[in-house]
C-alpha cells in the first residue's frame, strides 16, 4: 500500500540557515510516528512542510501518494496556486502548541466554522457532527463556553475536535501539550491515544516519552536538520544506537 506520508530528501532553508538537510521518512497508514529532538532540530518545520505551510526548497513530500504543494511537469516542480494548496490542506488536520481558537466564538462554533465555510456543509449537519466530536473529546457540556472560560487542556481538546471536523486522513500535532500545566497534559494525551486506537494516522512532535513508548509505531530522533535515528519506540528508548540520541535521552528521561 502507498504510505500515508513519504518524504524524499526534503530540504528547507530560512535565508542562509539550512533547517532541514535531506529528510527521508515514511509513515504508514494507521500508524503513529513521534518526532523527538532538541529545540531547533527542524521537527516543527518538517511538520509544517507536510501540509505546505512552509515550502520545501528541495526534495519531495507526498501525502497519500499525492505530491504536496507542487505539480511536476516535464521533470520540473511548479508550486501550486495557493487555492490548490489549500484544497490539499483540507485533508490534513493540524493541532498547534498554542490552541489558536477564535476567542469570540464558543467551543461549538469553533468546531462548526471550517466545515461550513471550507467544505460547504449544511450548518445543521456540521453542528450535529461538532457536538459528536466535542462529546468524543469529553467536552459535550462545554459546547456553549468561550475559550476564555476553558482551561488550557480543554482548549486544546476543542482544537483537536476542530481539526477532526474536517475529516482528515492525517493528523499533525506540533507539541500539543507543551503549553499546558502538567496536570492538564494527561487529558489531551488521552484523546490522542483514543485517536490512535481508532486508526488515525498521526505525526506527533512531542517531549512526552511515555506517550511515545505506549502509542507510537515509530520514533524518530532529529537533530540539526537530519534524522539521526529512527525505529521501534521501545527499543530506541531502551537502547539508542547513536551517541547523540543517548545524550539527548539521558537528559530527558
Amino acid at each position: 500500500m502507498t504510505p500515508m506520508v513519504q518524504a524524499d530528501r526534503v530540504c528547507k532553508n530560512f535565508g542562509a540557515v539550512q533547517v532541514l538537510k535531506g529528510i527521508s521518512l515514511q509513515v504508514e497508514r494507521g500508524n503513529v510516528t513521534c518526532l523527538i529532538g532538541p529545540s531547533g532540530s527542524g521537527k516543527s518545520t518538517f511538520l509544517r512542510c507536510i501540509n505546505h505551510l512552509e515550502r520545501v526548497d528541495a526534495g519531495r513530500l507526498y501525502v497519500d501518494g499525492t505530491l504536496v504543494g507542487y505539480a511536476e511537469r516535464g521533470g520540473k516542480l511548479h508550486e501550486l496556486h495557493p487555492r490548490e494548496a489549500a484544497k490539499q490542506r483540507r485533508d490534513i488536520g493540524m493541532v498547534f502548541q498554542h490552541f489558536n481558537l477564535f476567542p469570540h466564538r464558543t467551543a461549538l462554533a469553533n468546531v462548526v466554522e471550517a466545515p461550513v465555510l471550507v467544505k460547504k456543509k449544511r450548518r445543521s449537519e456540521a453542528t450535529e457532527r461538532a457536538r459528536e466530536l466535542l462529546d468524543r473529546v469529553g467536552l459535550a457540556d462545554k459546547a456553549d463556553a468561550y475559550p476564555a472560560q476553558l482551561s488550557g487542556g480543554q482548549q486544546q481538546r476543542v482544537a483537536i475536535a476542530r481539526a477532526l471536523a474536517m475529516e482528515p486522513k492525517l493528523m499533525l500535532f506540533d507539541e500539543p501539550t507543551s503549553a499546558l500545566d502538567p496536570e492538564l497534559v494527561g487529558e489531551v494525551l488521552s484523546v490522542m491515544k483514543d485517536l490512535a486506537k481508532g486508526g488515525m494516522t498521526m505525526i506527533v512532535v512531542t517531549h512526552e516519552m511515555g506517550f511515545a513508548r505506549e502509542v507510537a509505531d515509530q520514533l524518530v530522533f532529529m537533530d540539526r536538520g537530519v534524522v539521526v535515528e529512527a525505529g521501534d519506540p521501545r527499543a530506541l528508548l531502551a537502547n539508542p544506537q547513536h551517541e547523540r540520541t543517548k545524550t539527548f535521552l539521558s537528559n530527558l528521561l
